[in-house]
């Protein structure tokens, strides 16, 4: 009997996770919000979400849509990307990068990337 997972359950925790209103490159991995948002934040944008769709291979997904010309505010190397909900101050969720040195005054390009959920193996 193969296993199965219904749909709901992977769109609730996806649609959790980019409910997100703030994303920001980080020059490390932060573990709580205020890390995410200040002591590693280099530069910071508003998010835009694709739909919810099916996954590449299976399950479900959502993409965040890449951000151009990203003002950088602290000037470091970014390591990753985190999503925050401002309103309920949390870590949303934080993906890596290839690192890439940026400076202050000047700009960050982000490019898209996508929260994946497989169905159960």
């Amino acid at each position: 009997m193969p296993k199965w997972m219904n749909d709901s359950g992977a769109d609730a925790a996806l649609n959790w996770w980019t409910d997100a209103d703030r994303m920001t490159a980080c020059s490390a991995q932060p573990a709580t919000y205020a890390e995410g948002n200040a002591t590693y934040a280099l530069a910071d944008v508003v998010p835009t979400f694709d739909a919810l769709a099916n996954g590449d291979t299976s399950g479900r997904k959502r993409g965040i849509q890449a951000k151009s010309a990203v003002v950088v505010d602290v000037s470091g190397t970014v390591n990753g990307i985190a999503l925050l909900k401002t309103g309920d101050t949390t870590l949303r969720y934080f993906t890596t990068t290839t690192p890439q040195a940026v400076v202050n005054p000047g700009t960050v390009d982000i490019g898209a990337w996508k929260i994946e959920i497989a169905d159960p193996a």
